[in-house]
């Protein structure tokens, strides 16, 4: 494969095609008409033998390129692994597993939680590899099921996709003002153990609605300012992690055991089974270990997307993996005052862990660098789900999609859709002033909405495989394939039921989980608007289906007809 650099001018559309830039899809004829200028003989392995021409790919999948390719191979790996975050995000959930199942129950189920998501990663990575669009799971769905059912399912599929992402970036800002926030609290006076300072819910909101207009911000940046700012997002994750692992074990005195670390399970969740807490212990990796698919949504502002994106998908977990599991018992160890910690005021047993060994000054400044790095992560995941968002509306799948799928003629990005997110994400943290309830539940649905609308679509392709013709691309893992679908999809079935059980027992109306309330309200109300009208006019992705008809290597015709060198 070919690896230098592609040109950057590559790809760019006609002075025509800038003053409108809503997307076009080829028509039929004018593929006809590239097809047979081609003097290249059919290839049966299809998209396979595209990796670098990445415009004709696209358009050979039924979009006209209208997005422009700046992100590199390593912008892409440091995309992937930012958008999960473990430096912001394993801080954010850490008392969670604590809570439910003590410190043996946190290292394990994030290491088993890893090797879970590596085969859910993996079984999308080999999906997208064929069909890299800014649409991801959702366009690929197309391909994967019978023509009768495509809108149906891209229906579904593209819903919960878009509403875990949106459920993610909102749960991101909230948790980022609830960081900011609980530094405020430790650097407050103390009167008889009581912080002078609490903040309240609106302020929590108020805040988390100012950090998602700063997401929305730099998301409307040109793609090739993001890539150069995205570049940095892993390298800083990184190396602030292993700094802040040995900080905190060089600093902090009287650690705890290895045997208290690895081998300590308790059941906190008060269900009267160690078993069953250590599984409630898995929510901290599920909410971190997820949106796989996210660098795929930036297919069509990458260069080599079909390789590109698959890899960077994989490397993402293994690092993150590694990174996650490195922090988590890095805490554990660090833990020498439990009951103060899980009683901190600040309500993020981590930050009193900073605090405990690095003093204000040195607890602030390691706990900066964790809300740097939930703040790349929200950045990310909000480029994620504007790209999806704008790939949905151009496939008319929103009320007024013609606005929210046009393209700035200033950026050359959605800007319409990013900021469509910011005030649907707004919407959603503003449910926060009158329920901590009921945002905990959004912010709950996060994981098992996005992970069930993977497994579905690798469902499809299974189940649908000898009537649906697919054409794997660059990325397959050959005999491994089906082993590795099979295991993601038990994972994924089994952990989503976990996840939507109340966390503490005795159930009641302040401890319920609400997730499950959510996850009944969106499918309910998506089968009405879908039964209401949208099955009369929304068809799925709106693309002419001509892989068939191409031969392997598209011609210079096919590029010719749309202005594009």
């Amino acid at each position: 494969m070919d690896t230098s650099t592609p040109d950057p001018k590559k790809g760019s559309v006609s002075a025509e095609r800038q003053a409108n830039r809503n997307p076009i899809q080829p028509t039929t004829s004018n593929i006809s008409k590239a097809a047979e200028a081609s003097a290249h003989q059919q290839d049966q392995r299809g998209m396979a033998t595209i990796e670098d021409d990445d415009d004709r790919l696209l358009v050979r999948i039924g979009y006209t390129p209208v997005l422009q390719r700046h992100f590199s191979r390593w912008s892409t790996v440091s995309y992937a692994i930012s958008i999960l975050g473990v430096l912001g995000s394993v801080p954010a959930t850490f008392g969670s597993p604590i809570n439910a199942g003590g410190p043996a129950t946190a290292v394990w189920a994030w290491f088993i939680g890893s090797i879970m998501a590596y085969c859910i990663a993996s079984s999308v990575a080999e999906l997208v590899s064929a069909y890299p669009t800014a649409g991801g799971m959702y366009y690929v769905t197309k391909h994967v099921v019978p023509p009768e059912h495509v809108a149906a399912w891209a229906w579904i599929i593209g819903w919960c996709n878009f509403l875990g992402q949106a459920a993610g970036v909102a749960s991101l800002a909230y948790t980022i003002s609830q960081m900011i926030l609980a530094t405020a609290v430790m650097h407050s006076s103390f009167v008889d153990g009581a912080p002078s300072f609490a903040p309240t819910a609106l302020q929590t909101v108020l805040l988390a609605i100012l950090v998602l207009c700063l997401f929305g911000t730099i998301c409307s940046f040109p793609t090739e300012w993001l890539h150069k700012i995205i570049l940095w997002f892993a390298p800083i994750n990184i190396i602030a992690s292993v700094c802040i692992c040995i900080a905190l074990l060089v600093l902090t005195p009287n650690k705890q055991s290895a045997k208290w670390v690895f081998t300590e399970v308790t059941d906190g969740s008060g269900w009267g089974s160690k078993g069953f807490s250590f599984l409630l212990g898995f929510l901290s990796v599920a909410w971190t270990m997820t949106d796989y698919d996210g660098t795929t949504h930036m297919s069509e502002e990458t260069h080599d997307a079909a390789i590109r994106g698959p890899v960077a998908i994989r490397m993402a977990i293994l690092v993150s993996g590694v990174v996650g599991w490195m922090l988590t018992v890095t805490f554990c160890f660090c833990m020498s005052d439990v009951e103060g910690i899980m009683g901190t005021p600040s309500g993020l047993p981590v930050a009193q862990i900073f605090f405990n060994a690095g003093g204000k000054t040195g607890g602030t400044v390691m706990w900066f660098f964790v809300i740097l790095v939930q703040f790349f992560t929200g950045c990310s995941a909000m480029l994620a789900n504007a790209r999806m968002a704008w790939a949905f509306s151009r496939d008319g799948a929103f009320p007024f999609s013609g606005f929210w799928s046009k393209v700035n003629s200033l950026s050359n990005t959605p800007v319409n859709a990013v900021w469509l997110v910011v005030a649907f994400c707004s919407c959603l943290d503003l449910i926060g002033i009158g329920s901590t309830l009921t945002i905990v539940a959004i912010f709950n649905i996060t994981a098992p909405a996005l992970d069930i609308s993977y497994i579905a679509v690798i469902i499809a392709h299974r189940w649908y495989e000898g009537r649906v013709m697919f054409h794997p691309g660059p990325f397959t893992m050959g005999k491994w394939s089906k082993p590795v679908n099979a295991i993601a999809v038990t994972w994924v079935c089994f952990i989503s039921v976990v996840l939507f059980f109340p966390t503490v027992k005795p159930v009641t109306f302040t401890n319920m989980n609400y997730a499950i309330c959510v996850a009944a309200f969106i499918g309910f109300f998506s089968m009405i608007w879908w039964y209401a009208g949208a099955r009369k006019t929304y068809i799925g992705p709106r693309t002419t289906d001509t892989i068939d008809m191409l031969p392997p290597e598209d011609p210079e015709a096919i590029l010719s007809d749309y202005d594009i060198p």
